[in-house]
């Protein structure tokens, strides 16, 4: 694990240890659990899911070798009609 240092306002500081001792936990372990959630959560917005799918553009062949489908579907569409 990495070492951090982080600056909370006492009341923010008061409830974290609250909720740890309810919970069983260190804080240090609460904020590792709310940041895992944090991170969970924005992998599963969907702004995150569209980079995530941007990403695969072009990353495969089609059939004939081409890797442009996605930004050349017209032309190639229209090459159908010859």
């Amino acid at each position: 694990m990495l070492r951090t240092q982080i600056q909370l306002t006492p009341v923010q500081a008061r409830r974290l240890r609250t909720l740890a001792r309810r919970h069983g936990v260190s804080l240090a372990a609460l904020v590792r659990q709310s940041v895992d959630q944090l991170l969970n959560d924005d992998a599963r917005h969907p702004a995150a899911r569209y980079r995530r799918a941007a990403t695969l553009v072009g990353a495969f062949a089609d059939r004939d070798g081409a890797k442009d489908l996605s930004r050349r579907h017209d032309e190639y569409l229209g090459q159908g009609d010859e």
